[in-house]
């Protein structure tokens, strides 16, 4: 249409499709992300890099998030028999859990907390995950977590955080994320990972036999890549 229009050249769709093939264009469906919304985030992004780049030995770092594990499979791409279409059986009743998980900044170990049965993504299973952290990482004299900018992740709105950050005071420091910044996040590509290995298209049939699954995947890969481009800029002096 464009080229009939503005330049009146009349030319077939599919002669259109070969020269967009040709230079190695396909047609499928893009991936959403969320464009960044923080005034601050340059500045928020330097602040991180600093941090990230002066720990002292006895300090460590972690990136933090949740993520949710549903028996109602996603669906997705899968190798199949062509000419047949492969099928992925669901229960119908969805039932979901979620697991609140941090990388380590220096050596890529995942740490995971698993979410009680109806418990929500809240302050209970983040305040479980610190003291897990604390266990993990005992031989630390200050743990940084660095999360996103949920409510129940800070003590300015959550009571919990509060009470917890003033009975730990200087051995958990939480930092924040510019907001809207999932890629920002290290812990993500670990989630991007688990979807694809396990949750999608599985067919566990009850939520115990997919987080058995899931903490059976990451008992043999207990370490994953951490370093991003985004905090390999070196911190301003």
């Amino acid at each position: 249409m464009v080229l009939g229009e503005d330049h009146r050249v009349r030319v077939g769709r599919e002669t259109i499709r070969l020269w967009l093939r040709a230079e190695g264009l396909v047609w499928r469906r893009p991936r959403p992300t969320i464009r960044p919304k923080d005034p601050d985030r340059e500045r928020k992004l330097a602040a991180l890099r600093a941090l990230l780049n002066r720990l002292p030995p006895d300090e460590t770092a972690v990136f933090m998030d949740e993520v949710d594990v549903n028996l109602n499979p996603k669906v997705g791409c899968m190798w199949m028999k062509r000419g047949e279409q492969a099928t992925v059986e669901t229960p119908g009743t969805n039932e979901k859990r979620y697991l609140a998980g941090s990388i380590h900044w220096r050596t890529g170990r995942v740490i995971l907390t698993e979410g009680k049965t109806k418990e929500g993504r809240g302050a209970a299973l983040f305040l479980r995950h610190l003291d897990d952290l604390r266990r993990a990482f005992r031989h630390y004299k200050v743990i940084h977590v660095i999360c996103d900018n949920a409510g129940f992740h800070k003590p300015d709105k959550s009571k919990a955080v509060r009470a917890y950050l003033a009975e730990w005071s200087g051995r958990i420091v939480l930092h924040y994320l510019p907001t809207y910044s999932p890629d920002c996040n290290p812990v993500e590509r670990v989630w991007w990972r688990l979807r694809e290995a396990v949750t999608r298209n599985h067919r566990c049939k009850t939520m115990q036999e997919l987080l058995d699954l899931t903490f059976d995947w990451f008992e043999t890969r207990t370490y994953f890549r951490v370093r991003t481009g985004i905090y390999d800029k070196a911190p301003e002096k």
